[in-house]
């Protein structure tokens, strides 16, 4: 593990800018379903957030864990650096490094999720709704596209630059074929997929239990598709 080289970030959500989800009053009709719909992805973004933030929020995640990318052993290695670069130890150094990286790049996004989710209309509130345990994740994923991509590649190329002491730096510079860009977008997609997962799965939390959340309008709305 490479704890004592890492020099973490704090991630930074900025929640205490944000308008509260719960007690407001809703509106009437569809309205209130499209401001229920907003609510819930709100609450469900902050929530998924909350727990990212915490130290180890992708690494001691199995299901946010993100992958060493296939790239960092590339065939085109030599045989003895292509053998150290698959060894179990800088497999875990490199496991540690790209969820750190995704750790301290994830703060980018939520400009954006925060951003689109106040400006989203819902052409089909009703269905989402209805829908599945994520259908309003998937909606909000679909309308972001690759923005959420974009927003992280940069922060990934340099917490990867940043986090890593130097060692492994060097072991992968002696390397040839190893493309940092190439890297760098496979764990931008990866923590992006991520970062859906999470929101999802708070969403899914909220719709089996919205009285859990003292929110009147996701109670009304959602407690009477139970």
């Amino acid at each position: 593990m490479i704890e004592g080289v890492i020099r973490r970030r704090h991630l930074l959500i900025g929640m205490a800018a944000l308008p509260l989800v719960a007690g407001c009053t809703g509106m009437g009709g569809m309205a209130s379903m499209d401001e229920a719909i907003r609510r819930l992805l709100m609450l469900s973004t902050q929530r998924a957030f909350a727990r990212l933030a915490a130290q180890d929020g992708f690494f001691g995640d199995a299901v946010l864990r993100i992958g060493v990318p296939e790239r960092l052993a590339s065939n085109q290695a030599g045989g003895v650096l292509q053998r150290l670069l698959r060894t179990p130890v800088v497999q875990g150094q490199l496991l540690r490094l790209v969820n750190d990286a995704a750790w301290d790049a994830a703060e980018r996004t939520t400009p954006i999720l925060y951003d689109s989710i106040r400006r989203m209309s819902f052409g089909d509130a009703i269905g989402i709704v209805r829908g599945g345990p994520q259908a309003a994740t998937d909606y909000l994923e679909r309308s972001v596209g690759d923005r959420i991509v974009d927003a992280l590649f940069p922060e990934v190329g340099g917490a990867l630059r940043e986090l890593d002491g130097g060692v492994l730096g060097q072991l992968l510079g002696a390397a040839t074929g190893v493309d940092f860009t190439g890297i760098q977008r496979d764990v931008s997609g990866s923590a992006a997929r991520a970062i859906w997962s999470a929101i999802g799965r708070e969403e899914a939390g909220i719709r089996a239990d919205p009285r859990s959340t003292g929110d009147p309008v996701l109670e009304s709305v959602f407690g009477l598709i139970r």
